[in-house]
């Protein structure tokens, strides 16, 4: 406990020096005023906890020296129960702070490129690709997230080829970044006349949304090609010369947009190679630790078989973390996704509590 207290008030002192910084700037702008703040709100959370923790606190206390000083038994008895009470909200107080005071991945506040290919399984698994889609897009809109896609393209039976979209809202990353790996479905297809089910395969990828000073791209490292754009599925339609393709040239990323606006194209392929060459680093980084983690949720390796979704049983089953929720149609749906994420979550957060042994 005096490890958690020391830690807390070691926040709460760096909270109160930030908000008399934020006073004394000259005026709101730039690039430091704007890490202020965003460190300040960060540590809100965990000043509200210690605040409350301390109350409660102050509060046991007095209801024990009120227990042990009452001669009235009913009164006696009523400050016994509030007691308990008090312990409880201060256990679970102090379980919510040693969560915020985890150390925090950097990159969980920022926005996220969401990418998805179909792997094995034909036609079907580009019709899965599309459900996955669809399945983030309804998760996001119930966020109050942004959803925009960046590129995509069809397949002949109206499934996907592959697609790229841009997520913006309040700790989008954080929220998705447990989604990155092999997606799984088993369930009989639309074109299958025999009833026979089919198991077909999609990858997912989240990136974090990279900034300017987190990657810097050399002019020299990247090849611009500019090519004749094309409608969905493929058919020649309105065509133009305005679809990019940038390439980098040291790791071999190719990034392809499509969009009308040549100068966006241009602007979102750079957002998307920004955001591949951050997550490489962060992966290379990451690599050493990760081998030691045996508790983690998962690798974020693209290659992770994560998440079987089974259609004729009407099951999800994640196999990171080995949960099973006979809830197919709502998680598929969107609305029922959150209840996986938070499980995710739940389990990334008690594997690094165990790290730390708290």
């Amino acid at each position: 406990m005096s490890t958690l207290v020391s830690k807390l008030e070691t926040v709460v002192r760096r909270h109160e020096e930030i908000q008399a910084l934020l006073a004394d700037h000259p005026e709101p702008g730039g690039a430091d005023y704007t890490k202020l703040t965003r460190e300040y709100a960060e540590m809100n959370p965990i000043v509200e906890e210690m605040r409350a923790f301390q109350k409660s606190v102050q509060d046991l206390e007095d209801a024990r020296a009120l227990a042990a000083s009452e001669d009235d038994a009913d009164m006696r008895a009523m400050a016994e129960d509030e007691a308990r009470e008090l312990q409880a909200e201060i256990d679970a107080t102090e379980q919510r702070m040693k969560v915020l005071l985890l150390p925090r991945d950097e990159a969980d506040s920022r926005n996220a490129i969401l990418e998805i290919r179909p792997g094995t399984g034909g036609d079907e698994a580009g019709l899965f690709a599309g459900d996955l889609l669809a399945m983030y897009r309804r998760y996001a809109e119930l966020q109050g997230w942004k959803f925009e896609i960046l590129e995509m393209s069809e397949n002949d039976v109206g499934g996907l080829k592959e697609v790229s979209a841009k997520i913006n809202g309040t700790n989008v990353f954080a929220a998705l970044k447990f989604e990155s790996g092999v997606h799984r479905v088993q369930r009989v297809p639309t074109t299958e006349s025999g009833g026979r089910i089919h198991t077909s395969a999609a990858t997912v990828a989240v990136l974090p949304e990279a900034e300017d000073v987190d990657i810097e791209i050399k002019a020299e490292d990247i090849r611009i090609d500019t090519m004749r754009a094309s409608g969905a599925g493929g058919q020649h339609v309105n065509t133009t010369d305005s679809a990019v393709r940038i390439t980098h040239l040291p790791t071999g990323i190719i990034v392809t947009q499509s969009q009308k606006s040549q100068h966006r194209n241009r602007e979102e392929a750079m957002r998307v190679l920004r955001a591949r060459l951050y997550e490489k680093a962060r992966e290379e980084a990451n690599a050493e630790r990760a081998a030691d983690r045996k508790g983690q949720v998962g690798s974020g390796d693209r290659s992770e078989r994560i998440r079987t979704y089974n259609y004729p049983q009407g099951r999800v089953s994640d196999h990171r973390i080995n949960l099973t929720l006979h809830k197919l149609d709502r998680i598929v749906a969107g609305d029922g996704l959150g209840e996986v994420i938070e499980a995710l979550t739940a389990e990334d957060q008690a594997a690094r509590l165990a790290e730390l042994g708290e």
